[in-house]
């Protein structure tokens, strides 16, 4: 697969430097190189839809968030355009999170670290490829019904696949969740999405939501009460407003 790829960038020498990293790879091809957001944004809405942007953050008129936010909010249909921050300043790391970036070059970088951001690119619409061109074989009458044993989740610039075996449980924190697993409980992962959207997904035979805060693997369950539930060593409230629910759930080893 080939991406399309654009550069955008006020300095003439970064500028160059990127075009010049787009053209040494080859499973990108370079569509547009802009020296302003301004430009870019005016190329993105009337031209055809691209892939990637490699997009610095620090220009004027309109900065390279500025331009990632504007994109986020014009549409443009099923395509999704992934952008890839460069900027000499670390500080915009999370913002650049907060706005879906793909991944995120610190200037001066090299061409291995282009060229790993470039490849977290191509897995992602490799990824999404084999997802559309899947056949929808579940139209079809089937002896039983298959269905996933995983989610993947937004870690750190890339989609980390994990085994709803291997989840203990999830904490909400505002805007992140953090999911503990087996695996390395000590270490949770940290991602920028709601516990909503993950109780959407997660299948409700194996997982509930006892607390504003909290989502618990059941089959992880050590012990309970009808206001706690252990979860090796960490102790889980189950709020009022989950108790009826949760109580039917446990009223059959009561």
């Amino acid at each position: 697969m080939t991406l399309s790829c654009i550069a955008v960038d006020d300095e003439p020498l970064a500028l160059g430097l990127v075009c010049a990293f787009i053209d040494k790879t080859p499973f990108l091809k370079l569509a547009g190189r802009y020296s302003s957001a301004v430009e870019a944004l005016q190329g993105l809405l009337s031209g055809p839809a691209v892939d990637v942007i490699f997009l610095d953050i620090q220009m004027p008129d309109l900065t390279g968030l500025e331009l990632a936010r504007v994109l986020e909010r014009s549409n443009r249909g099923a395509h999704t355009t992934r952008i890839v921050f460069t900027t000499a300043f670390d500080q915009f790391a999370l913002d650049g999170f907060r706005v879906d970036a793909l991944d995120y070059l610190l200037k001066p970088f090299n061409y291995e670290e282009f060229l790993r951001a470039a490849s977290k690119a191509r897995q992602y619409f490799d990824l999404v490829h084999r997802v559309d061109s899947t056949p929808v074989a579940v139209q079809l009458p089937a002896p039983a019904e298959v269905v996933d044993d995983y989610l993947f989740l937004k870690v750190e610039y890339q989609l980390v696949r994990i085994a709803y075996k291997d989840i203990l449980y999830i904490e909400g924190l505002k805007d992140y969740v953090k999911l503990y697993r087996q695996s390395d409980p000590d270490k949770p992962l940290l991602s920028l999405t709601s516990l909503k959207s993950l109780e959407e997904k997660l299948p409700s035979n194996q997982f509930m939501r006892v607390h504003r805060s909290f989502i618990v693997a059941l089959n992880s369950i050590n012990a309970f009460t009808r206001n706690s539930v252990q979860i090796r060593s960490a102790l889980i409230p189950v709020s009022d407003q989950y108790k009826d629910v949760f109580g039917q759930f446990i009223s059959r080893w009561l």
